[in-house]
């Protein structure tokens, strides 16, 4: 696994041999994923694990800006089945965040576990069908709104990353199509798409700082 490391990194950099300079103010994380994908397709090799470590990027007019950081991934992991008790409902994608967190802060009030966001069907100009949910240890009970589900055993392709989650998102899309992995999805709607929130935001206030395991489960999981 190769390790880039940059700290941060401005425009005009050097990072043995990728692009030297972020023309037209992209952002230095995407040129380096686009020169990644084009070596590796040239030289044969697969350098999609590689590991992200980069913090900063400086737009060419000189304005830092952060970027995604991805600590793990992209990979195939084999998850088992997990019993949550969850809150659902249809929100538009503007301000999607601000009730995902409404709804962190009433689930953690039901105990400990495992915080994730699960997203059943994707329309960024309609609704958004949605889920937040509590990973708890088996069966359990809930009420009118917070009722009991299952994230599904299976394949899954698999991220971890810290910031910029529609980055995240994108990479791992491209990874997988890339190579010819096919999703368990019909149309928008996803048979289990989640992110699941390896930092506690209960603990941790700080939306930047927390780490992140995005999961897609594949179609022959």
């Amino acid at each position: 696994m190769i390790d880039w490391v940059a700290t941060p990194l401005a425009a005009g950099a050097t990072l043995r041999g990728a692009p030297a300079r972020v023309d037209g103010g992209r952002r230095l994380d995407m040129v380096i994923s686009a020169w990644i994908r084009d070596h590796a397709r040239r030289d044969g090799r697969d350098l999609s694990p590689v590991l992200f470590r980069i913090r900063h990027a400086t737009k060419a007019d000189g304005v830092s800006v952060p970027v995604v950081e991805i600590v793990d991934g992209p990979q195939i992991v084999s998850k088992p089945e997990l019993h949550y008790l969850g809150i659902r409902l249809t929100t538009p994608f503007r301000g999607m965040l601000a009730v995902r967190n409404a709804l962190l802060d009433e689930l953690g009030a039901w105990g400990p576990g495992h915080l994730f966001h699960r997203l059943h069907v994707i329309d960024m100009n309609g609704p958004m069908d949605m889920e937040v949910g509590l990973v708890v240890p088996g069966p359990r009970d809930g009420d009118d709104r917070v009722r009991p589900g299952v994230l599904p055993a299976g394949r899954y392709a698999s991220l971890s990353y810290v910031n910029h989650a529609r980055r995240a998102n994108k990479l791992l899309l491209e990874w997988a199509r890339d190579h010819g992995l096919a999703l368990d999805r019909w149309d928008d709607h996803f048979a289990c798409r989640y992110e699941a929130f390896l930092t506690d935001p209960r603990t941790e206030r700080r939306k930047t700082r927390w780490q992140v395991e995005l999961n897609i489960r594949l179609a022959d999981g």
